[in-house]
């Protein structure tokens, strides 16, 4: 099985010319591969241990931040917004609630609004990118936007909302949104190589992100992701340190366990059988939850984690290109379950 992975993977990653790692958690062992380049001009490999952004799939740590501040009491799963945020609320809804805003309910306006612009760098032509380094960065692209909707009557994916969840979480605990996820996620699961870099002073190993032209051409994408990632994405990671954040997390070593199961638990269902918890989607049907999601895209990123509770398999998908994270994922998915 071990090889016929490796395989599979190798041929997926050079039909989509896919550069990144990927790293599998199987009851057999680890299997784990990297392709592509991590500095295309100074031909730098990838490799296992480089650090790669994950785009939204930085949502899973904001959420965990989110319940691990409930566990200890700083705040209320179901609290009002007005009641554990300091702002100006202008147009948003002070009665939205904290459980709300993790599960996209909440109706507020969304900076990266889907129905309106498809690609993420369109929001950089007015706003200057290289400022985007705080969650209260993001607050004039939003805070005054009326609300799509009633809080809790649709889910809607929206990045504002975990922006504003960053802001909870600084103000419950005192400490920057990246200073508290890196002391309180990263150092205690033990993610050493983990963190919010800035893009202007990437640390050593950490890939670049590329996007591909359709003249054959590349550029880096330092001019099109926030300076600073933050609430709604932006984190770097290595793939293994994301697979032992899943283990430290389903171990109920990050938080409480009736917490985890909270976080995990299936609030709002997306289509048929595709749910979404808190920071996450997952796929289940009649109670069961057999596969948890987590996914990131940004301009030179593309990111997807799958986990299974029931046979303990986990699999990282890391790449520093806009695309082939989901086909390699689902290539290997294949090789592991058919």
């Amino acid at each position: 099985m071990m090889e016929t992975i490796k395989q599979v993977a190798k041929e997926t990653a050079k039909a989509e010319t896919f550069a990144g790692t990927y790293y599998v958690v199987t009851p057999e062992g680890i299997v784990t591969d990297s392709f592509g380049f991590a500095n295309r001009a100074e031909r730098i490999p990838n490799q296992t241990n480089t650090r790669y952004g994950i785009a939204s799939g930085t949502k899973l740590l904001t959420a965990m931040a989110i319940c691990q501040l409930a566990d200890s009491g700083k705040l209320s799963l179901h609290a009002k917004l007005a009641d554990c945020l300091e702002i100006d609320f202008l147009a948003i809804d002070p009665e939205i609630t904290v459980h709300q805003l993790l599960t996209h309910t909440s109706g507020i306006a969304d900076y990266f609004d889907e129905e309106v612009m498809d690609d993420y760098e369109e929001l950089w032509q007015q706003t200057p990118v290289y400022q985007m380094r705080k969650g209260k960065d993001f607050l004039p692209l939003f805070q005054q936007q009326e609300m799509k909707e009633k809080p809790g009557t649709t889910f809607r994916y929206n990045n504002s909302g975990y922006i504003v969840l960053g802001l909870v979480v600084e103000q419950a605990s005192g400490l920057s949104f990246s200073d508290y996820v890196e002391k309180a996620i990263f150092q205690k699961a033990g993610m050493p190589r983990s963190g919010f870099f800035e893009m202007d002073a990437l640390p050593e190993g950490a890939a670049l992100g590329y996007i591909d032209e359709e003249n054959g051409k590349w550029r880096t994408n330092v001019f099109s992701v926030p300076a600073k990632g933050g609430a709604d994405g932006g984190a770097f990671v290595t793939a293994p340190e994301m697979a032992r954040l899943w283990q430290e997390l389903s171990a109920g070593k990050l938080m409480s366990k009736e917490m985890v199961a909270s976080l995990l638990a299936p609030h709002v269902q997306v289509e048929d059988d595709l749910f979404y918890g808190y920071g996450g989607y997952m796929k289940g049907e009649a109670g069961r939850v057999y596969k948890h999601i987590f996914m990131g895209y940004d301009p030179g990123v593309n990111f997807r984690m799958a986990c299974y509770p029931e046979t303990g398999h986990v699999l990282v998908v890391c790449s520093n290109n806009s695309d082939g994270a989901f086909e390699l994922q689902t290539a290997i998915e294949t090789a592991l379950f058919t």
